[in-house]
């Protein structure tokens, strides 16, 4: 059997994610972090980024962490997290993202046409002063 440390995921909403696990992998402020069971003592913050829990059972679970901190301790590791998403609702969070990316782009083009007709107003009010 494997060596297995706890692990406790917990966001600013709720706790995500509380159990066994055998490795941890995520973005921390001076790089990419690999925890494993009797890992040295640490408290960094983490950078926004993939957290990667490989289970007892050999199974992956992921995570998108915008930021906080991560606590490693002899046998518990936590990781506090300002906003924690589920690699299931990253496809959600992806889908909503790109629908307000195209609604912004629509609005810009608005913008850009009417911009460019208050430019040429301007350009022939100039000319008729001129003449």
């Amino acid at each position: 059997m494997a060596l297995q440390m706890h692990v406790d995921v917990v966001s600013a909403e709720r706790s995500i994610f509380t159990g066994l696990v055998e490795q941890l992998h995520i973005r921390g402020e001076m790089g990419e972090l690999g925890i494993y069971p009797r890992h040295s003592p640490l408290f960094t913050k983490i950078n926004p980024g993939l957290l990667r829990l490989v289970l007892s059972n050999g199974q992956q679970e992921a995570y998108f962490i915008s930021s906080g901190f991560l606590e490693v301790q002899p046998h518990v590791v936590t990781v506090l997290a300002d906003t924690v998403i589920r690699s299931e609702e990253l496809d959600a969070a992806a889908a909503q993202a790109a629908r307000e990316i195209e609604q912004f782009e629509g609005k810009k083009r608005q913008f850009d046409k009417e911009l460019a007709l208050n430019i040429a107003l301007i350009r022939a009010l100039d000319e008729v002063k001129r003449a």
